[in-house]
């Protein structure tokens, strides 16, 4: 800190000009109690860069300081101050030019304003505007100076891909439209939209309008009932960029709900689509749009074949991509009550159970707790895992996997309530344990709730010599 302060006061002499630094906090005391007080030390390095960047070269040489800042890595090799960011310290990778002026690191500079900030880190200054715009010429700079010491083990920062611009992916929704030209060449469009949706999540917030879900909607739709290859695969590539950028609740509703025939459509590929791609891809636009939109949920249940088909890829035994988006596509399903019941009866119940803690645990378990509360939900969920006690092993093996608890333990209370042998095979595979976790740990409020419930159905169950038990009942009145 005394570097600092004598590095301001020689500042202060060359530049009058600039704003003072804010005198040391905690000098004087105020009756009564004392606000929270900023952390000091970021503020000076904020100001200070403030200084640093707006004097000119010869204005440096009056303050006898070296051309760089003292280095932060333990090799002790310098970087110029000016190829820092002002936030993180660190070379910039991506520097980027906020409205007042500053130049930040990309990945700093989001984060800042994730966190709740508005102004800028440097000058304190209002940011009336978000927008980023890359510094092309400092970039440059960087990636010189990386080159030209290579030997000391400095790599060259790689030049960041910018998000696709919406003009081009409004031309390349045309060039895939109907009026686009053949099946291939829009096939071949349709490729180049998904490829950049897979690019970059920035390039998926671009491409998420409701006029481009709508335009890939039409596109997915518009040759149904076609058996060509070519039409097929615009169809499926259509439903995979889908997939990727999501579906609004208007779309789900208006262009898709509202439609029994892409409805009786996106059944069909389900169930017998040309690939398996292809069927990934269609439950894939399933769960984007039952996780939307009730409605949609409604439409898809009602339609034969849309359950049935999401079973199927749970099933798939050579692919794991399949499994998970069958079990998200359920679990969507499920949030509306009347599709718990077409679940169960189409094996949904016992398909999720055999995959469980595989892949997508907390869809999974969460599912699973949803199907129990139905008619035949238990005994569905209990046959599928061959039998209670391998059922109650695979949810108390699932409350290990984060959020999985909650529903694990939602799913234990609705299968072990009505059986005391059951009960104690959940206290031999290890449930005490991880429900005293839940109470205790960082779980939600609701999760803990659950987990209450359960311990006091596993009461009667604990053994005498069980460690729990031997507390004199003090956990137990506590919940």
């Amino acid at each position: 800190m005394s570097v600092l302060r004598s590095i301001t006061a020689k500042l202060q002499k060359v530049h009058r000009g600039l704003p003072l630094l804010p005198a040391p906090l905690g000098r004087t005391k105020t009756p009564g109690p004392q606000p929270a007080r900023a952390p000091v030390f970021p503020i000076y390095i904020y100001t200070l860069f403030s200084f640093l960047t707006h004097l000119p070269h010869y204005q440096l040489q009056q303050l006898d300081m070296p051309g760089t800042i003292s280095p932060l890595d333990p090799s002790n090799f310098q970087i110029p101050w000016y190829f820092r960011c002002p936030i993180s310290l660190e070379l910039m990778q991506d520097p980027v030019t906020v409205c007042t002026g500053q130049t930040y690191d990309r990945a700093s500079i989001e984060s800042w304003v994730a966190t709740g900030n508005t102004t800028c880190p440097v000058t304190r200054a209002p940011l009336s505007d978000f927008t980023l715009i890359p510094n092309h010429t400092l970039r440059r700079l960087i990636q010189e100076w990386c080159v030209a010491n290579r030997s000391f083990g400095i790599e060259r920062i790689p030049t960041p891909k910018q998000p696709a611009e919406p003009d081009h992916v409004r031309i390349l929704l045309a060039q895939a439209g109907s009026g686009g030209g053949g099946v291939a060449s829009r096939a071949a469009a349709v490729r180049r939209l998904r490829a950049l949706a897979r690019e970059s999540e920035k390039n998926r917030v671009v491409m998420a309008t409701s006029e481009t879900r709508s335009a890939l909607l039409d596109i997915a739709f518009d040759g149904m009932g076609l058996d060509s290859d070519s039409d097929s695969d615009l169809e499926s590539e259509s439903m995979a960029v889908l997939a990727m950028v999501g579906l609004g609740e208007s779309e789900a509703e208006a262009d898709l709900a509202a439609r029994p025939e892409r409805l009786n459509r996106l059944s069909e590929i389900l169930l017998h689509g040309s690939s398996l791609e292809a069927r990934i891809n269609a439950g894939a636009v399933v769960e984007v749009s039952a996780a939307v939109s009730a409605t949609a949920r409604s439409a898809l249940g009602e339609t034969d074949g849309i359950i049935h088909g999401l079973v199927r890829l749970i099933e798939e035994k050579s692919n794991s991509r399949a499994v998970r988006v069958g079990i998200r596509g359920i679990f969507a399903m499920c949030l509306l009550k009347e599709n718990r019941v077409r679940a169960v009866q189409a094996g949904a119940a016992k398909a999720v159970m055999r995959k469980l803690g595989e892949v997508e645990t907390e869809r999974g378990a969460a599912a699973v707790e949803l199907m129990c509360r139905v008619e035949g939900g238990r005994d569905a969920v209990i046959s599928g895992a061959g039998g209670g006690a391998e059922a109650v092993k695979a949810l108390v093996k699932a409350m290990a996997i984060g959020r999985a608890a909650e529903h694990a333990a939602g799913a234990l209370v609705a299968i072990v309530s009505s059986s005391d042998s059951l009960q104690i095979e959940a206290v031999k595979a290890g449930a005490m344990g991880q429900l005293l976790l839940m109470v205790q740990g960082g779980f939600s409020d609701r999760a803990k709730r659950k987990a209450q419930v359960l311990l006091k159905l596993l009461r009667s169950a604990w053994p005498s010599y069980d460690a729990v038990s031997d507390s004199g009942g003090f956990l137990l009145q506590t919940y």
